[in-house]
């Protein structure tokens, strides 16, 4: 899987899921700040990474991780380490 799919599928996952504008989501958005994702989003982004990538998201593996660019990183780093 490839940058660009990681992209499409975490970014229809914000629109449909957590209701993210599309207009915020831009790789350089903060999680927390620009698209407000909170604890309890937290949850459903681990579901569907679990569910879309294959594998678990380890908390103190998103402790680097600020932006949503950092987050399609991590994403496709774990892949490329399958």
């Amino acid at each position: 899987m490839n940058r660009e799919n990681i992209e499409q599928i975490v970014t229809t996952f914000l629109i449909e899921e957590l209701e993210t504008e599309l207009s915020t989501i831009r790789p350089d958005a903060l999680l927390k700040d620009d698209l407000g994702i909170d604890s309890l989003d937290f949850v459903d982004i681990v579901v569907l990474v679990e569910r879309n990538f294959g594998f678990k998201i380890k908390p103190e593996d998103m402790a680097g991780v600020n932006t949503l660019a950092d987050f399609y990183a991590y994403i496709e780093s774990r892949l490329a380490a399958k």
